[in-house]
């Protein structure tokens, strides 16, 4: 089965169930991104969380062995993204990208954020004006090593 095939199981499921990723966080005790990401296979589940989410979606069994599988991570194409919604992110870094690589420096020294050891939440901020999406990306902070 492709990427793109478990992908569109396990949505088609989750919508013929009716459930949101917020109700398949308090089942599954993991946040509501990373099941999305295991959802979209750029993260992996180990039995007990695959098992339950195919269990919460309808599906059988057998399909858990697919979430448990590491996932070739990326799944962008074409590289400058098309969809109005992703592509904002893209935007928003390459306007801030620099910016916020200047302040990430000033404050910790040389070198990346990992996104590996990183949460990612997506929250509503209602507002008069029109509600808002705040996102809040917390990565540890990994320096460059010298040798």
């Amino acid at each position: 089965m492709t990427i793109a095939e478990i992908t569109k199981t396990l949505l088609d499921a989750k919508k013929a169930k009716g459930v949101t990723f917020a109700q398949l966080e308090e089942i599954l005790g993991r946040d509501e991104v990373w099941i999305a990401s295991v959802i979209y296979r750029q993260a992996s589940a180990d039995e007990t969380e695959a098992k339950k989410l195919v269990e919460a979606l309808g599906l059988s069994p057998e399909f858990a062995e697919e979430l448990t599988i590491p996932p070739l991570k990326g799944s962008l194409d074409p590289v400058i993204p098309t969809d109005p919604l992703i592509y904002r992110f893209y935007e928003i870094m390459q306007v801030y990208g620099m910016p916020m690589k200047e302040v990430i420096h000033e404050k910790f020294g040389d070198g990346i954020m990992s996104a590996i050891d990183f949460t990612l939440d997506v929250d509503k901020v209602e507002d008069p004006k029109g509600d808002r999406v705040q996102v809040t990306m917390c990565g540890k902070f990994l320096p460059y090593k010298k040798w």
